[in-house]
C-alpha cells in the first residue's frame, strides 16, 4: 500500500516537474554577437565578438553559441553590433577567386600530377570549386587545399567532341 501511495504521489508531482523543466529550457541562451558592425568580407577575430543572452523560445537554428565556431571566418554580409547572426552569414576566407589561374593536383597511389587550370568559382580552404582545364576545356571538381592550389577529384562533365555527336 505504501508503494502505491508513493507512486501516486510521484504521478501527482510529474506535471509540476515537467512544467518547471520546460520553463528552464525556454529561459535564456547565451549566443555570440558582434561588438561592433563587421563589414562584408572582414575576417572575424576574438575582439570583434562578445556574448549576449536570448530568450530560448526565440532562438533560431544556426545561431553560434561559441566564439570558436566563427573565429577566423569571413562575413558574407554586414553583421550588426549586438545582433545575433546565423552560421550561413559567415564563410571560410576566400583564397581562390573566379578566373584565377590555379595549380591542380591529381594524386593517386604511386602517381602525382600537377597542371594549371582556371578557377570557374571561388572558395576557401576545404571548399569544393570548379576548375577548367585549358588544354581540354573539361570542367574538373576539386577541393581547395591552399591559396592557388586545388586537389582535383575528377571531371564534372564529359568533353564534347565531333566524334561523340555522330
Amino acid at each position: 500500500m505504501r508503494k502505491f501511495l508513493l507512486y501516486l504521489g510521484l504521478f501527482a508531482l510529474a506535471p509540476a516537474l515537467l512544467l518547471a523543466a520546460g520553463s528552464a529550457f525556454a529561459s535564456t541562451v547565451r549566443v555570440v554577437v558582434p561588438v561592433h558592425d563587421i563589414a562584408r568580407g572582414d575576417t572575424i577575430s576574438e575582439t570583434d565578438l562578445t556574448y549576449a543572452t536570448l530568450d530560448g523560445a526565440a532562438l533560431m537554428s544556426g545561431i553560434p553559441t561559441k566564439m570558436v565556431e566563427v573565429l577566423g571566418l569571413q562575413a558574407r554580409r554586414t553583421l550588426s553590433a549586438g545582433q545575433p547572426f546565423r552560421s550561413e552569414d559567415v564563410r571560410r576566407p576566400i583564397v581562390i577567386t573566379k578566373g584565377q589561374t590555379v595549380t591542380m593536383q591529381f594524386i593517386v597511389p604511386g602517381v602525382e600530377l600537377t597542371a594549371m587550370g582556371r578557377a570557374m568559382s571561388e572558395g576557401g580552404v576545404g571548399d569544393t570549386v570548379t576548375i577548367q582545364n585549358p588544354a581540354s576545356y573539361r570542367m574538373i571538381s576539386g577541393t581547395v587545399i591552399a591559396p592557388g592550389t586545388v586537389r582535383a577529384m575528377g571531371p564534372i562533365s564529359a568533353p564534347t567532341s565531333n566524334l561523340a555527336r555522330r
